[in-house]
């Protein structure tokens, strides 16, 4: 490769976790922008407040896969009082690091996860929590820095 990919990275691209679809998910969140290649698409089943199944769809690039990957591993099993906190830089330190041109795709993982609350929570007509925002239209900066 020509960029120096962490061994993580490069697993969890090459073997990614949690790909799919959850026909009757209780939350689905998408960001990104097809002009640019990189879209996520995140499926969350939510039982009792926690993360009873996650997947996803991402087309892009090898750091959006391991990004998608990884951010599921991050929230599956954990309950949404943690699953909000999760961050960019969580995902990127868990894969052990990001070339700088890629962490943008750490972005869109963290944005994923969370597009997929927001649809959850107005769903169900509950309240959103601090730090669940309506989901960037495409628009946002970091959806086409390559």
């Amino acid at each position: 490769m020509a960029m120096n990919y962490s061994d993580l990275v490069i697993d969890h691209f090459t073997n990614p976790r949690n790909v799919g679809e959850i026909p009757d998910a209780d939350g689905i969140g998408e960001v990104g922008n097809m002009k640019c290649g990189d879209i996520m698409r995140m499926y969350l089943k939510i039982k009792d407040d926690v993360v009873e199944d996650v997947k996803f769809k991402t087309f892009g690039c090898g750091a959006a896969v391991a990004t998608s990957s990884m951010a599921t591993e991050l929230i599956k099993g954990k309950p949404l009082s943690e699953v909000i906190k999760l961050t960019n830089a969580a995902v990127v330190e868990a894969l052990g690091g990001l070339p700088a041109i890629k962490v943008h795709c750490s972005v869109l993982a963290e944005e994923a996860v969370k597009a997929a609350l927001y649809d959850y929570y107005t769903r169900k007509g509950l309240p959103l929590p601090e730090g669940i925002e309506a989901p960037c239209n495409g628009d946002c900066a970091h959806c086409c820095s390559h």
